[in-house]
């Protein structure tokens, strides 16, 4: 058996120990679906004041809206009690403070291959790629106008968050 998850698999026994979630029915029920950044300082929940439950998160590099992110919101508001969308990338965010040649020379360097054919998505103006985003959203034609819709900038040095859109 592999031992490289061993310690993961320990805090689970742990965290199941006292486990509250059991029967849960998936909805958001604080209507709230957020999409975000795979950032590990950023705790989706926390920021916003939820609890598990509350929300449905969707993370990715950045906090873009891509064709999979619509996919869960469409889903989440049409399945899941979604009433509100955040979308909330963040500062000192490597996809905007990268260029794209930056990011395949270092996974490259990683990798110790040419990544020249992996695409990444950076961001060279994040209020921009944020305002077209939220309108990504908004204009999506299963996603209804009763649907609050807003952008938000989060600061990872001292978790606030700024709404922009």
């Amino acid at each position: 058996m592999n031992t490289d998850f061993d310690d993961v698999m320990a805090a689970n026994r742990k965290f199941a120990e006292t486990f509250s979630l059991s029967g849960f029915d998936g909805v958001a029920h604080a209507g709230i679906a957020l999409v975000t950044c795979m950032d590990s300082r950023i705790d989706p929940l926390g920021m916003l004041g939820l609890k598990p439950g509350d929300a449905k998160i969707f993370r990715n590099p950045g906090g873009r809206v891509t064709d999979q992110a619509l996919e869960a919101l469409v889903l989440g508001v049409h399945l899941l009690n979604v009433k509100r969308i955040l979308v909330v990338p963040h500062t000192r965010c490597a996809m905007s403070s990268s260029t794209l040649d930056e990011v395949r020379q270092k996974v490259g360097a990683s990798a110790g291959q040419d990544v020249s054919w992996q695409t990444f998505s950076m961001v060279t103006d994040q209020a921009a790629a944020l305002r077209d985003d939220v309108h990504k959203v908004k204009a999506h034609p299963l996603i209804p106008e009763s649907v609050a819709v807003g952008g938000f900038l989060y600061d990872v040095d001292s978790g606030l968050l700024e709404q922009l859109v």
